[in-house]
């Protein structure tokens, strides 16, 4: 992947719609991505999406960074920092290997997934997430118990 610093808007964005997918055959649609941050409250499009991806557009909002760069689950400096950007690539670089190597979509690339994007989040948001994995564990194992003295 090229430098963060040589690529443009359009590069950076396509990248992540190449790498991070609802699942493995198949790319979120640009209606997808702006339903999802519509529903953040923030106002897009989906041709605003595809102009954006098509170089047409090159000078969102910080807002609109924002919105796609948490839809994808990434730091907004992806789109403006040239370090993040480096280390970002390498890892949706990891990502597609990985999802490449676990087609199945079995549980394994999910956890991956998982990882990759808590690796981006703050300490606190860390110990959220992993707070609630433990509540929804807990769920899980009092209805495995359940359903066995049925």
């Amino acid at each position: 992947m090229a430098e963060g610093a040589n690529r443009s808007l359009a590069d950076k964005l396509n990248e992540l719609f190449a790498n991070v997918r609802p699942d493995v055959g198949h790319e979120y649609s640009n209606e997808q991505v702006a339903a999802a941050i519509r529903g953040t409250g923030v106002t897009i499009s989906q041709s605003y999406i595809w102009q954006l991806r098509k170089g047409v557009k090159n000078n969102p909002t910080l807002k609109h960074l924002e919105a796609l760069a948490g839809f994808f689950g990434v730091p907004a400096a992806y789109f403006l920092d040239t370090e993040t950007n480096n280390r970002v690539a390498e890892q949706l670089k990891l990502l597609a290997e990985t999802q490449a190597r676990l087609a199945d979509s079995s549980p394994e690339s999910d956890v991956k997934l998982m990882a990759m994007r808590a690796g981006h989040l703050s300490g606190e948001r860390r110990k959220q997430v992993m707070d609630l994995l433990d509540v929804v564990y807990r769920l899980e194992q009092a209805e495995a118990k359940q359903q066995d003295t049925q």
